[in-house]
């Protein structure tokens, strides 16, 4: 069979969208991988490409596309794109925001929808589509018109050692392009999944009942000896959680002489607490570390539920700091903030010297306690303003101050020293492009207010 996996790009109305990150689509190389009888193709629409062309000359019989939350309208138009060249087409859609919301895509252009681990339900979903056989019953697939719905076993989903590799191949085209800022290629590796906390704005601990899944050491080597990629990013809810198990997976990687530059995310109380598992770790190669400090006061992290604090987080600092490892710093802007928050959160960040922080709105996401809480209070339902840019929830100040001085923040953070340091980390004939697209972003964060003016789909 014919099967043409679609990564969607970020819609026009999201800020930023691709242009700071683009990771490999492992989830399409996942599912790739559980059908490797037929032929498979992707397309990263992210880098290019257009889906048209890609129906006329492929002729998949199957179309499936994954989506997070922004992506939501995108892949609806998407399967009517499809529809639309051929009505026989099979149209199936996967991923996060099918996960935890999968009545948004009870569409007519969407034939099934694919909800957690998508590999044995789609290699199922192909094997009755060539027997010609019902499609109703699937554990883990909704089908468009049917009301049953069977979830899938929880011993599958939670086998993530059982699954194939990633059909890495198949990103051939693609793979120079997938980097994040000067992590360049930059593959990708999935070692664990789930998170026993309970942020209140995440969904990931639902996903997984707050059990945390782990693929054993000597699997997550094997893989990553397959990896050409110098740089490589763990794809993980939380890379850090099991001290013993990542002691023994950078014994392991140091003895199978494997040298890369690893990316991986940890929380500042994880870090806080085990200095000699990341100092194992950068000796491996350890050089980039994402880290959710969230907030810079502890009353902004007791909200949210995230079970650390900012002595966690000073301490996970100063531990990165002392070892030499970046930090991307996850910060995040809460939609009651004054100017003078914005100007004591631009003061904790040079305090704390971080060189590389980022700022999100707090967004409720579907499927998170947060959107619970909050979801009729919400001045827009449109997915496209999803993109932890916009804010979804009133702010204490008019939307237009709220932007300015959200953008100023992103303008002035880091001191002019830092900032010419943060462009000497990428190659020289990059500087140009890196320089037009951050003051691409920060012009539309600074006009990001004029958004709720002319949007027509429900913004007031």
């Amino acid at each position: 069979m014919k099967i043409l996996l679609v990564q969607p790009a970020s819609p026009s109305a999201a800020i930023a969208g691709d242009d700071w990150f683009v990771f490999e689509p492992l989830a399409l190389e996942y599912l790739a991988a559980g059908v490797p009888e037929d032929d498979v193709r992707i397309l990263d629409l992210r880098l290019g490409g257009d889906l048209r062309t890609a129906l006329e000359t492929f002729q998949p019989e199957l179309v499936g596309a994954t989506a997070y939350t922004v992506h939501v309208n995108t892949v609806k138009r998407l399967c009517e794109t499809v529809k639309q060249w051929n009505a026989d087409t099979v149209t199936v859609v996967g991923g996060h925001h099918a996960t935890v919301a999968r009545e948004d895509f009870a569409e007519s252009a969407i034939d099934l929808t694919v909800v957690g681990e998508g590999v044995v339900p789609l290699k199922e979903i192909v094997s009755r589509l060539k027997r010609r056989a019902a499609l109703e019953s699937i554990p883990g697939v909704a089908v468009q018109g049917s009301s049953s719905f069977v979830p899938l076993e929880e011993s599958i989903a939670a086998d993530i050692d059982g699954l194939p590799l990633p059909a890495r191949r198949l990103t051939a085209a693609y793979r120079s392009q997938y980097f994040c800022d000067w992590l360049r290629p930059l593959a990708s590796i999935r070692t664990s999944k789930g998170c026993p906390y309970r942020c209140k704005f995440c969904a990931l601990w639902k996903l997984t009942c707050g059990k945390y899944i782990k693929r054993e050491p000597r699997n997550v080597v094997a893989e990553l000896a397959t990896i050409d990629e110098e740089n490589v990013f763990f794809a993980d809810d939380e890379s850090l959680l099991d001290n013993r198990r990542m002691q023994v997976l950078a014994e392991l990687i140091r003895a199978a002489g494997i040298r890369k530059r690893y990316f991986l995310y940890g929380r500042s109380d994880t870090i806080a607490r085990n200095p000699d598992l990341l100092r194992a770790w950068k000796e491996i190669g350890l050089d980039r570390v994402f880290v959710g400090l969230e907030f810079f006061r502890d009353e902004d992290l007791e909200y949210v539920g995230k079970k650390s604090k900012l002595s966690d987080n000073e301490k996970a600092i100063g531990i990165l700091h002392d070892l030499e490892i970046d930090i991307y710093a996850s910060m995040i802007l809460r939609p009651e903030f004054e100017g003078r928050h914005f100007k004591e959160l631009r003061r904790y960040c040079r305090v704390m010297r971080l060189d590389y922080p980022t700022f999100a709105v707090l967004t409720p996401l579907p499927g998170t306690d947060l959107y619970e809480e909050v979801k009729h209070d919400m001045i827009t339902q449109d997915y496209d303003y999803f993109d932890f840019i916009h804010t979804l929830l009133p702010t204490s100040l008019s939307l237009k101050q709220f932007y300015r001085h959200y953008a100023w923040l992103i303008n002035t953070v880091l001191p002019p020293r830092k900032r010419i340091s943060f462009l000497r980390r990428f190659p020289p004939k990059q500087l140009g492009s890196i320089l037009g697209r951050s003051i691409r972003v920060q012009r539309r964060v600074r006009n990001a207010w004029k958004d709720y003016e002319t949007a027509t789909a429900d913004l007031t």
